[in-house]
């Protein structure tokens, strides 16, 4: 392995961040003997002028996942086998799937960021944990049935926490007590955006008129909670590579191949997903919060790792840590999939699943991914909870995407809206009531959508489908609307049960 090699490519991405004198971040190579290198640029809190340090303290996003995971594998009265119905009182499809199911993103669960904002709540509302749990348990629908795809959502790992405190576990307490104490990790679950945390880097995203603060105001769980620095992380995955206490056996159970119901393997793990790079097998997880990007990227078979903390909302952490993970072992990265697919904007025949194509760089029901060449004819990516298998059959786009296979044809040139869609829509929910208006004139559609009646232009994709953007000042989300007998159907990769009734 060449460790120089590998802290050259990590140390200039710091000097870069350094050199821009804005927000920035640290990256730590490790062994299952200890930090090989550490390197950190910009500044972790631009008010007051800050640096970036290797022990600065990060919010780790979606890499939380597999800590609650391996609180499981540890032993609570919670298991992966269970129905989520046995612990906690909600919707009968909701109910019964599997704690499994729920924390390897194959129960169909819709995640609640995504729902909560075709409900007219953005992520930046502030939401307190019995709130979102409120809103959380009056879902009746499923995404898909559990075990027949795989889709990326939050919610399993919401519920699981909520399933330990029905059983009367600190979870938080926990966590110090088995996994954080005996490393000595100062790795906190601070809940609360406004909880202060010591040490803590200013989340920054940048706007037209410079970087900004990001926010975040939906309760924090499981699911992305934990707050801790790159060393501390770093440290962590020594413990699991190395199979030392606390994480004895635990690399290897939470990294296990997990099925869907026809048997198909997935490589989404428990918090960990498994991914191929020059012909090795990594196991890793990303993270991103408005502001905030990580990624944890361990090789069990050269027992090496990489971190990558940043406080700024356009690193992207998952390629820092592959190119890094590329120069330890002199590995030429794939090529992007530039010319294998045709490019435009195409719809499958029924159902809200649409794509667009340009350059590499696919967007699935508004999730966005980069497909890289195969060298076989096909164009695939590197995600886990999304993959993606994908070619051009004429001017069509065909293959798998969440395991399923999918056929794509290319939306006419600027279809005109359907005048049928005109009309009020509601939802109603116990105790709320959410309704929609659709508009169309001169072949032109627009939808109102809560709290304030935000407009918004409607793409039409036929005479049934239309995708619309939802923004605010931090982040955006399309969501597909599909038109039925009887009302309206709204849909985003990880949120695809809201069904609007006509009026």
């Amino acid at each position: 392995m060449n460790w120089d090699a590998a802290t050259t490519i990590a140390g200039d991405f710091a000097q870069d961040w350094t050199t821009e004198d804005g927000p920035g971040g640290a990256i730590v190579l490790f062994d299952d003997q200890g930090i090989r290198a550490q390197v950190a640029g910009g500044l972790a809190d631009l008010a007051h002028d800050l640096p970036f340090r290797p022990e600065t303290t990060i919010r780790y996003a979606s890499i939380s996942k597999h800590f609650l995971t391996s609180l499981l594998l540890t032993g609570t009265p919670v298991k992966f086998t269970d129905p989520l119905g046995r612990h906690l009182i909600l919707p009968e499809a909701a109910g019964k799937v599997t704690v499994g199911r729920a924390l390897d993103m194959t129960g169909g669960l819709p995640d609640m960021v995504q729902t909560l904002w075709l409900l007219g709540v953005p992520p930046s509302t502030t939401l307190n944990r019995h709130r979102l749990m409120d809103a959380t348990c009056v879902l009746s629908r499923l995404n898909f049935e559990p075990g027949s795809e795989i889709s990326y959502s939050n919610t399993g790992y919401r519920l699981v926490q909520a399933a330990l405190a029905a059983k009367g576990i600190d979870y938080p307490e926990l966590l110090r007590e088995r996994l954080f104490r005996p490393l000595g990790l100062g790795i906190c679950l601070p809940e609360d955006e406004t909880e202060p945390v010591p040490g803590l880097a200013t989340g920054y995203w940048h706007s037209q008129s410079g970087w900004r603060s990001g926010r975040y105001g939906l309760h924090i769980s499981a699911s992305g909670g934990l707050a801790g620095s790159a060393v501390d992380l770093a440290v962590w995955g020594q413990a699991l590579l190395g199979d030392q206490l606390p994480a004895t056996g635990l690399l290897s159970r939470l990294t296990a191949i997990r099925h869907l119901n026809d048997g198909t393997s997935t490589n989404y793990g428990l918090g960990l997903a498994r991914t191929r790079l020059g012909g090795r097998t990594l196991f890793g997880h990303g993270g991103s919060l408005p502001g905030y990007k990580t990624h944890l990227l361990l090789d069990p078979t050269a027992r090496a790792g990489v971190v990558v903390v940043s406080n700024r909302e356009d690193t992207v952490a998952a390629g820092l840590a592959q190119r890094v993970m590329a120069a330890l072992h002199g590995i030429t990265l794939p090529s992007p999939a530039t010319q294998l697919l045709p490019k435009g904007l195409f719809v499958a025949d029924e159902g809200p699943f649409w794509l667009q194509h340009h350059a590499g760089i696919v967007t699935y029901l508004g999730a966005t991914e980069t497909l890289y060449d195969s060298g076989e004819g096909w164009a695939a990516n590197n995600s886990a909870a999304l993959p993606m298998h994908l070619t051009a059959q004429g001017c069509d786009i065909v293959g798998e995407i969440g395991h399923v296979v999918r056929h794509f044809h290319p939306v006419p040139p600027r279809p005109p809206a359907n005048p049928d869609w005109a009309g009020r829509y509601t939802l109603r929910l116990p105790g709320h009531t959410v309704s929609l208006e659709v508009e169309v004139r001169q072949g032109m559609a627009r939808l109102f959508v809560p709290p304030l009646g935000q407009a918004l232009d409607l793409r039409p994709l036929d005479d049934r489908r239309a995708i619309a953007l939802l923004a605010d000042a931090q982040a955006s989300l399309q969501v597909c609307l599909c038109f039925e007998a009887g009302g309206v159907a709204l849909a985003t990769q990880r949120s695809r049960g809201l069904r609007f009734s006509a009026d």
